[in-house]
């Protein structure tokens, strides 16, 4: 059986989302990102020490959006793109979340809510809320006029970056200036996997 590590409180939400969505049984291993993930026994699955990891048969993965084109390649369950072109943006679309919309979401839960109050910088957080309005701009006018950023329906590219994007409600940033986020977004996270992934 399928095996996953990690708690839906750290990044390993997206993982259990998506292995939600595919529809496969698995086994929750909670490994939480302090502490149990740097144990021996977990250290021997990833020796990173992070979560999310996947155990699949003979096949161990770590970082969560290479797991999630994992599940979605072999199991499907609706959420792999029907072309290659669509694959590419896929792969386009995870990558685009980690690196321009990630880094500046975590300066604001570290800098709102992670970070000991003394050591909190609202300057930080304004730049981050400032920075993170470019590439905002970019998803909402990708998402004009669609229900989704691939054809033929809600897809992986959509889980990958409604996983990251997800986390601005926790700081309270509101996302309604950019109306065809906001509607998307809601749609993702209203799916009954996202709920269900979140009780883990």
């Amino acid at each position: 059986m399928i095996r996953v590590y990690g708690v839906s409180s750290s990044r390993a939400l997206r993982s259990l989302w998506a292995i939600e969505e595919v529809g496969v049984p698995y086994e929750h291993v909670p490994t939480h990102f302090i502490g149990d993930s740097k144990k021996p026994e977990y250290l021997a699955v990833n020796p990173n020490g992070r979560v999310p990891a996947l155990v699949d048969g003979d096949l161990t993965l770590f970082e969560s959006m290479a797991i999630n084109l994992y599940l979605a390649r072999k199991y499907d369950g609706g959420l792999q793109p029907k072309t290659l072109a669509d694959e590419a943006r896929a792969v386009q679309w995870s990558f685009w979340g980690i690196t321009e919309i990630e880094p500046h979401v975590i300066q604001m839960l570290a800098h709102k809510i992670m970070l000991p109050e003394a050591q909190r910088n609202p300057a930080n957080v304004k730049a981050a809320e400032e920075a993170i309005e470019r590439p905002l701009c970019v998803l909402d006018s990708a998402l004009a006029g669609r229900a989704h950023l691939l054809g033929g329906g809600f897809s992986i590219a959509d889980l990958n970056v409604a996983s990251v994007l997800g986390m601005v409600r926790l700081v309270g940033y509101d996302v309604s200036r950019f109306p065809n986020v906001e509607r998307w977004l809601g749609a993702c996270l209203a799916r009954p996997a996202f709920s269900r992934a979140r009780t883990r």
